[in-house]
């Protein structure tokens, strides 16, 4: 795939604070509907200590991953593996040799840049599991963040902690930009003599100081908008999930989420990874298979359950 095109290429990425809840089966799921329809996809394992998402393509020994493009130098479209399907590139993130917190934010930005500027008509970011600034940053790199959660309190409350610090790290990086660092560092340490209990009251708390900081506050928060899919559903009362998480992000953050859809458990889902298998390939008839597809569709359509 070239790195120089014409084309509007939008970049989804999956993110959810907790290991474990499916992110990488959903999106290498959602890449392959997507590469099955004719879109042109680019895969980017961005959990840059612990890359697995080849494994979901039978692929057992990536030839190149990014540690290439760090340490190498390598132009970043020569490192796209083939994933078997159609359609569909794979950017596998494993590092051999460097340390991930060892990668500068310039060079995390520099592969930010590169990685908007492939060929791709999605180009579709797996991050790593917790809260570390790799992981927020190419989450807030995604014109359609994805959050996905399980029906699990503690998927919901890991949730819940991960959107909150994207969101303050999308505050201090705009504030930073502005040379307004200092104050929402000093804002947030006096948090609670200034009674701000949650990151709303801190974003209204900065709004008060001045037109201009209002307007950066605005300008920083306007663009944010989370996507929710809830995965592994076993009963009906599963699915209510995703509208209570919607309700967080509208009472603690005063963000929108749309609530794109939900996926089904289905123990096949286990038996093709272990098998280094697609699950799509041969079980895309399936109601998860189905319910992968609805999600995919809502997402393209900005379409959500009511």
């Amino acid at each position: 795939m070239s790195a120089i095109s014409d084309r509007k290429t939008e970049i989804w990425a999956v993110g959810g604070g907790k290991g474990g809840i499916g992110k990488s089966f959903i999106i290498s799921s959602v890449a392959q509907h997507l590469a099955r329809k004719g879109s042109r996809i680019v895969l980017v394992d961005a959990d840059l200590g612990g890359a697995n998402l080849h494994s979901f393509f039978g692929v057992a020994k990536p030839r190149t991953t990014l540690t290439d493009f760090f340490e190498k130098s390598e132009p970043i479209e020569a490192l796209i593996s083939d994933t078997g399907v159609k359609n569909l590139g794979l950017l596998v993130g494993a590092l051999n040799s460097l340390a991930t917190d060892h990668i500068r934010f310039s060079q995390k930005m520099k592969l930010f840049r590169h990685i908007r500027k492939l060929d791709a008509d999605h180009i579709l970011i797996d991050i790593g599991a917790g809260t570390h600034f790799h992981a927020m940053d190419a989450f807030l790199l995604a014109d359609t963040p994805i959050a996905v959660v399980v029906p699990e309190i503690i998927a919901i409350e890991n949730l819940y902690y991960f959107l909150k610090n994207v969101f303050y790290r999308k505050l201090v990086r705009t504030m930073a930009e502005s040379g307004q660092k200092a104050l929402i560092a000093d804002v947030w340490k006096n948090r609670q003599k200034l009674g701000i209990g949650n990151i709303q009251q801190l974003a209204t708390h900065l709004r008060g100081h001045s037109a201009e900081i209002r307007e950066i506050v605005d300008s920083a928060l306007s663009a944010l908008r989370f996507n929710i899919v809830v995965n592994k559903v076993r009963r009906r009362q599963d699915i209510k999930v995703g509208h209570a998480v919607k309700s967080i992000c509208t009472k603690y953050f005063g963000l929108y989420a749309a609530y794109a859809g939900y996926i089904e458990y289905d123990e096949l889902v286990s038996r093709c990874i272990n098998k280094r298998r697609p699950y799509l390939q041969s079980h895309s008839g399936s109601r998860c298979g189905g319910q992968i597809e609805a999600v995919a569709e809502n997402l393209i359509r900005g379409r959500a359950v009511r």
